[in-house]
């Protein structure tokens, strides 16, 4: 394997890897601005914040390259992209593998969902047979540059129990996954035997409300990736909702200052202090031209 993906040596050393989510290219600098190593670009996290809509399958691979693009072009980390069910078959998937690469995604992370899929925290999901998921599988470690790390996610605890889910994680895994990700176990005790039933490294995924219960990080540090997918735009959607319903009630922002960043520190954010010193630069060698 290509060593040229930080992401590879640090699954490979651990020690376990926080990695918030990230809808946007903004959300995604914060992340990168408060040291967390990683990014997760989350498909519910973008269908509800640019589609308005639950995570139910409806976002398209063009919508979902076009945000790790304007990600990628912000941040200089690792990017983690969540590929839903790999927008097709397996043949599909190598256009998939292609086309988000491109657009900068260092792991691309595929599950064993019939298409359209749903959240992994959500009732009457279905799943693909393995032998299908395998085969996309086969399709993305044959089509990926050498650097790109596949993660394979399967959501069979839900719909055949943990036995099976671990089964589908361990053939994905024989089948060249670098990392597997079983989804949503219901408890602490399923949770925590997860890693050491499997072979590659594993995620959890943390979701608050969700089936997975929350656990300290200390008691996960057998898995390599913790996500926490969603609590970037929980902590947003509930910040918008405050600061409005100050707004709403008073007609000012005086009592909601707390919870807004401050004009400098959004654009810092934006980085508005490097393209500043862009245009007098261009513009200097305008002047001399």
């Amino acid at each position: 394997m290509n060593p040229n993906n930080p992401l590879r040596d640090r699954l490979a050393s651990g020690p376990l890897l926080v990695v918030p989510g990230a809808a946007n290219a903004l959300t995604a600098r914060i992340v990168e601005d408060m040291g967390f190593e990683a990014a997760y670009i989350t498909g519910a996290g973008i269908a509800n914040t640019f589609l308005g809509a639950p995570d139910i399958g409806l976002l398209t691979l063009s919508e979902l390259a076009a945000h790790v693009t304007a990600i990628r072009d912000a941040t200089t980390f690792p990017l983690i992209v969540d590929a839903d069910t790999g927008f097709g078959n397996a043949v599909g998937v190598t256009r998939t593998v292609r086309v988000l690469e491109r657009a900068g995604a260092d792991a691309i992370q595929i599950e064993d969902q019939v298409m359209p899929k749903k959240c992994g925290h959500f009732d009457d999901k279905r799943l693909v047979p393995a032998a299908e998921m395998i085969g996309k599988i086969h399709a993305a470690v044959d089509t990926r540059d050498d650097r790109t790390v596949v993660i394979a996610r399967t959501d069979a605890v839900a719909t055949e129990g943990l036995d099976a889910a671990v089964d589908r994680a361990a053939r994905y895994a024989e089948a060249g996954a670098d990392v597997t990700f079983v989804e949503a176990p219901q408890s602490a005790a399923d949770l925590l035997s997860i890693p050491s039933r499997l072979a590659v490294p594993q995620v959890v995924n943390l979701v608050e409300g969700g089936r997975t219960p929350m656990m300290s990080l200390t008691d996960l540090s057998e898995f390599r990736i913790a996500l926490f997918a969603n609590a970037a735009l929980q902590a947003a959607a509930r910040g918008v909702q405050r600061v409005l319903a100050v707004l709403r009630s008073t007609g000012s922002l005086e009592a909601a200052k707390d919870d807004l960043a401050g004009w400098e520190e959004r654009q810092r954010l934006v980085g508005k202090s490097h393209y500043d010193e862009l245009e007098r630069t261009y513009a200097r060698a305008e002047r001399h031209a």
